[in-house]
């Protein structure tokens, strides 16, 4: 049932369309999927965009957010890192005063201070007692470090897990996190660790973030959590806190809805964010960054803050990332616009992004209308691929191509939103090239068939010419003015019964094979044998408006033939010791109008010509027999060549036709028309004619005489013979008043 539902479909919308519907439905569901591959060739289109046209880097004095970058020349200065947190208590201190917004590290300390003084003391031979216990008095470096925290403002950072680990039990942090709708917590990474700095660095600090980056399968940081969920709580990233500690808010406010996550805002206690301070994120609280190139104005090197060789109005009201470039520390990311970018970078071009209001979207409406135009782009493609061509749909799709890559880039370099057209114009692209396929397969299946079907009937550039257009093939029957032939061989009945199947076999093949030479090489379209005869026709499939007189050509060629045929099959059945009698044949040619097309059943048909005329066309090739000449044919052929040499043969009314018809017989082309003794004996046979009509015996007879007189090269004698034979009947018995002078034709 399916199989016929299909099949009737098919019939219905056309085979390639129903094809291209499959494969668009294909195509949306792809969409809606979203595989990886597709999602990483559209992450790569936007990476273009942002290489073509990266965000612009503020000036100096308008950047949010500088790096305290931990570089190979503070290292060559200082030590090697982990540097003592004493050390970083002075960093932080000299940032403190220096007006530093918020200071964030990127950094997470989770055990104490191996240069602490009671681990050194503790851990040298040879120190007296006084100088251990004197060491052991000092206070701590994390200590030290923990006060220089609680003195500024410091969010520090924190590591995230995906992977089981185990941890120490303490104490879960107080996230200052409000939420406005639903919980996000299906829609959120959620990690199965958190690697936290030392408890008392904890306490001190004014906020805590997690700094893990999440790079996509190919390795390029592209989207950037904002928030993680561990055992049921959520945690902002270290760039959303460290805004929310330099604005000096009470919280970080989530709006979600039942899609997901929709914007964070940092909050006041109201818990309506400040105008400015909304960040769109996608549903997964994700933000995408519209990265910079890298700028090196942004670092500071941690040596010089330490020896204060730093110009205060570079750090003062500004977000301080402490981080590090050195390569050694492996912090390298890559991003759109970067293969090797440090991470702390990434962070400060996401706060900096956000502060600016330079980051980009990519709304839940997007999806709608990228998913729109691969269906409505499709199904434009599949009607007009089969209505107007390849040529025009590739036009029009190149047109709705650029237009939408235009659109994508436009909103992207003007809005910065990321809109996908790729999907769209390679989903077309695809539809395209398929049906012009299918097209072009059905059209060389349809030039098969063609060349199957006529390939023995049509003269070969016949056939060629249907194969490169079968629209001129109209199967199914249509009315046409044509011309019909048919060639009967006399005298091969009486042959045959003195030969062996063999024999007969190679005969009817060597007379017919020229004979069909004959017809194709003028145009003519075989229509069937019939034992030794012949059916052609004329004016179909292909057009032919000299169809009359390309039959009178191929039925005078025909019968010239002949003679150089019986020559050779004489000497073959010379040479095989058997007599052989010339054959001749007989032409029957008439035009008119008749039905031709697909004749027969569902299970066999042929392409066949049906009507009076041919039926006609039938019975004149019978009356050659009578009137003892090669060809016989109607007025409507005589009338559409009146060129040639043709003589009038009587009036008859042949078997299965109540009106009388007037016959001719065709003797020659234009050459034999046009000399002097054939329009003499032209007018002495119409002379003839009329005195036969009339009845006048006498005068008609005297007209045969003259006629047979001027006969010379035209073997029209026998049907002199044939009136004088009547002339002589009449006489004897006249035929009565009544007579029309109209022969009652008996045989077929």
């Amino acid at each position: 049932m399916l199989g016929r539902l299909t099949a009737r479909l098919g019939r219905h919308i056309g085979t390639e369309r129903l094809i291209g519907l499959a494969l668009l439905a294909g195509f949306a569901g792809l969409y809606v999927w979203n595989p990886y591959p597709v999602e990483l060739v559209r992450a790569k289109t936007f990476d273009l965009y942002q290489k073509a046209k990266p965000r612009e880097i503020p000036p100096d004095d308008a950047k949010p957010v500088v790096i305290v970058d931990l570089d190979e020349a503070s290292q060559a200065e200082i030590g090697q890192w982990p540097w003592p947190r004493a050390i970083l208590a002075d960093l932080v201190d000299r940032l403190t005063a220096l007006g530093a917004a918020a200071i964030t590290f990127d950094i997470v300390f989770p055990e104490v201070d191996r240069m602490n003084p009671d681990l050194v003391a503790n851990s040298l031979d040879g120190l007296d007692a006084d100088t251990r216990h004197r060491l052991n008095e000092l206070p701590s470096n994390d200590a030290v470090f923990a006060r220089a925290i609680n003195n500024g403002r410091v969010v520090l950072g924190q590591a995230g897990h995906w992977e089981a680990r185990t941890s120490a039990e303490r104490t879960p942090l107080n996230p200052k996190v409000a939420f406005k709708g639903p919980k996000p917590h299906p829609f959120l990474p959620k990690l199965t660790a958190l690697v936290r700095n030392l408890p008392e660095l904890e306490q001190a600090a004014a906020g805590h973030g997690i700094f893990s980056l999440v790079s996509e399968p190919d390795g390029i940081v592209r989207r950037v959590p904002t928030l993680f969920q561990l055992e049921g709580r959520i945690y902002p990233a270290l760039t959303i806190e460290a805004l929310r500690v330099g604005f000096q808010r009470s919280a970080i406010l989530v709006e979600t809805n039942e899609a997901g996550v929709n914007t964070l805002g940092i909050a006041p206690k109201s818990l309506f964010p400040p105008e400015g301070l909304r960040i769109p994120t996608d549903t997964h609280g994700r933000v995408w960054p519209y990265f910079s190139r890298r700028d090196p104005t942004k670092y500071i090197s941690a040596r010089d803050v330490l020896a204060g060789e730093v110009d205060p109005s570079r750090l003062r009201g500004r977000i301080a990332l402490v981080g590090t470039s050195a390569i050694g520390l492996l912090d390298i990311r890559s991003t759109p616009t970067e293969q090797a970018m440090p991470g702390v970078e990434v962070h400060a071009q996401l706060i900096e992004a956000a502060l600016t209001r330079a980051y980009l979207a990519r709304p839940n409406y997007i999806n709608g209308a990228e998913l729109t135009l691969v269906v409505a782009g499709g199904l434009l493609v599949i009607w007009l691929v089969p209505l107007v061509g390849a040529r025009w749909t590739l036009i029009l799709f190149l047109g709705i191509s650029g237009g939408a890559l235009a659109t994508s880039w436009y909103l992207f370099a003007e809005q910065r939103i990321l809109f996908d057209a790729g999907f769209a114009v390679a989903s077309m692209l695809v539809l395209y090239m398929l049906l012009t396929y299918v097209g072009y397969a059905r059209e060389e299946e349809s030039r098969r068939k063609v060349r199957s079907a006529f390939g023995h009937y049509l003269a070969p550039a016949l056939v060629e010419r249907l194969a490169d257009d079968p629209d001129r093939l109209r199967l199914g029957g249509e009315k046409r003015d044509m011309t019909v032939l048919f060639c009967d061989v006399r005298g091969f009945t009486a042959m045959a019964e003195q030969l062996d199947a063999e024999a007969l076999t190679d005969l009817i093949n060597r007379l017919l094979t020229p004979l069909t030479d004959v017809i194709m090489r003028h145009g003519g379209t075989v229509d069937k044998y019939m034992g030794d005869c012949v059916m052609a026709f004329w004016n179909a499939p292909l057009d032919d408006p000299d169809h009359a007189r390309n039959a009178c050509r191929a039925a005078l060629a025909m019968t010239e033939l002949m003679e150089p045929l019986n020559a050779q099959l004489a000497a073959d059945a010379a040479a095989g010791g058997r007599h052989y009698p010339p054959l001749r044949v007989g032409v029957g040619l008439n035009s008119g109008e008749v039905v031709v097309g697909n004749v027969g059943s569902a299970q066999r048909f042929d392409y066949s010509v049906l009507g009076d005329e041919v039926n006609l066309a039938a019975r004149l090739e019978g009356q050659s027999k009578i009137y003892l000449v090669d060809v016989v044919m109607g007025e409507n052929t005589v009338a559409q060549a009146p060129e040639f040499a043709t003589l009038e043969l009587d009036l008859i009314r042949v078997k299965g036709k109540r009106e009388a018809v007037r016959v001719y017989t065709l003797l020659g082309d234009e050459t034999l028309r046009n000399g002097n003794a054939f329009q003499a004996l032209k007018g002495l046979h119409g002379e003839m004619l009329a005195a036969y009509r009339g009845q006048r015996w006498d005068e008609a007879q005297e007209k045969l005489d003259a006629c047979r007189k001027l006969i010379d090269g035209v073997e029209v004698g026998g049907l002199y013979d044939l009136y004088a034979m009547r002339v002589k009947e009449f006489m004897a018995a006249p035929p009565g008043p009544d007579w029309d002078g109209v022969h009652e034709a008996e045989s077929k």
